[in-house]
């Protein structure tokens, strides 16, 4: 009997893959692996097309971890600098992965050295006195903010193994992509998927009061 996958408010995870499916995921895309291939010798029409291909996805990934699109805009901006001056060698590895896996650690970095995460919304939903707290519209949109908050939070009270699988599952990346991403064999990548899940789950409910 296959296992639902815990969906995070906002964050949806998607299915189990069957494992007959992973083996597909480790092939190459010809296409990217040239565009690499070109990027590597200087190519910067191969970089804009790999930029065109893959910053939305990264932005998303950023968006999720750092609750703060500006700020997700800024790091993205970083992980692409980096692909264009130090993009990866090996060429087995997909290239979505690597980027995410960049955008992760650029993400922590800037959690650890940016404290200043509060969003206009926040401040309305914390603040009654405010003269647009009437507004149903903003009061709506406050809420949405709060309860991304809230999922922020409870990814920031998981350790980065499970917060980076949870992120990039969420994002679509297969468990060959997440296991490149994470440097573990694709197929544990369900097992920590699984726990991850149920320590979010956890997490969760102890930030909504047990609910």
């Amino acid at each position: 009997m296959q296992r639902a996958p815990i969906v995070m408010p906002g964050y949806p995870v998607p299915p189990a893959e069957p494992v007959d499916a992973l083996a597909e995921d480790i092939r190459p895309n010809l296409e990217e692996q040239q565009l690499l291939g070109r990027l590597r010798r200087g190519d910067e029409l191969a970089f804009a097309r790999l930029f065109e291909q893959h910053w939305d996805g990264v932005s998303r990934v950023l968006v999720r971890l750092l609750g703060d699109r500006e700020q997700a805009g800024d790091v993205a901006q970083e992980v692409f600098v980096q692909l264009f001056r130090r993009p990866p060698e090996a060429s087995d590895v997909p290239l979505r992965a690597w980027l995410y896996r960049v955008a992760v650690n650029r993400g922590y970095n800037a959690l650890r050295t940016d404290r200043r995460r509060r969003t206009r919304e926040e401040t309305v939903a914390r603040d009654p006195s405010s003269p647009s707290a009437g507004d149903a519209g903003v009061l709506e949109e406050a809420n949405r903010a709060e309860e991304r908050d809230v999922v922020r939070r409870t990814l920031l009270r998981l350790n980065e193994r499970q917060r980076e699988c949870l992120l990039l599952r969420a994002e679509g990346l297969s468990y060959v992509e997440i296991a490149t991403a994470l440097g573990v064999a694709p197929g544990s990548v369900g097992t920590l998927l699984a726990r991850a899940e149920r320590a979010f789950k956890d997490a969760y409910r102890a930030q909504r009061g047990g609910m």
